[in-house]
């Protein structure tokens, strides 16, 4: 794609906690920033782009995994925070704010990843803990450290269709299956908010001390 005559981004992104069932999860390292760990993340194309969709397009283009016969399920958090100033000339004059959308992939396990090398260097399945521990964004880490209670409460999939899988039967099974599984800116009140159940926390440059960052302005 040629830079130089695309649109201004969209303020309005994913964040894509890609696991198993027994709680592993896949990090990327950026390329930008190494050192620096993250889920898979990702901005609308367009206004009317479903954001099922920008997480099955997001996932294949960083990872190489095809979502779309996989269960992805939106966790129903919706992070909003502000851009910082070095990348708001990617978008429209006079954003500021970018919101920030939680989903989750379940595999079921582990897989080879193919990595887009301008975006990351390497990937690493980890147990949920290490995970969270590696993340660099404060709204990825809490959106891994709620995968356990997910999963104990029947793998993170909610039947209601916003809190449950997006594209999978009644029964939990992706379309043709024949098995059960087929924030920049500072803290929240003063720029950063989320209707989860965390304050959002965040500053740049990253640190190793506040590990604050999220990757998803960026993206």
């Amino acid at each position: 794609m040629n830079s130089a005559v695309s649109s201004p981004k969209i303020p309005e992104s994913v964040l894509v906690v890609i696991h198993t069932g027994d709680a592993r999860v896949l990090l990327l390292e950026r390329a930008d920033h190494p050192g620096f760990w993250q889920s898979v993340t990702g901005s609308r194309h367009t206004l009317d782009e479903p954001l099922a969709d920008t997480c099955r397009r997001e996932v294949m283009e960083e990872t190489g995994i095809d979502a779309g016969a996989l269960p992805l399920t939106d966790w129903g958090v919706t992070n909003r925070y502000e851009i910082y100033p070095h990348w708001r000339h990617r978008y429209a004059p006079g954003v500021t704010h970018n919101t920030e959308h939680v989903f989750g992939l379940r595999l079921p396990a582990p897989v080879p990843v193919r990595l887009a090398p301008r975006e990351h260097l390497q990937y690493a399945w980890l147990p949920w803990e290490e995970a969270a521990g590696r993340c660099f964004s404060w709204s990825n880490v809490q959106a891994i450290r709620m995968l356990p209670e997910r999963l104990a409460a029947g793998g993170g999939d909610g039947r209601d269709g916003k809190n449950g899988p997006v594209g999978v039967d009644a029964a939990g099974r992706p379309p043709g299956a024949n098995g059960p599984d087929g924030p920049h800116g500072p803290a929240a009140g003063a720029g950063g908010s989320s209707t989860g159940r965390w304050p959002i926390r965040c500053g740049w440059p990253p640190t190793t001390s506040t590990r604050a960052c999220c990757a998803t302005s960026s993206a």
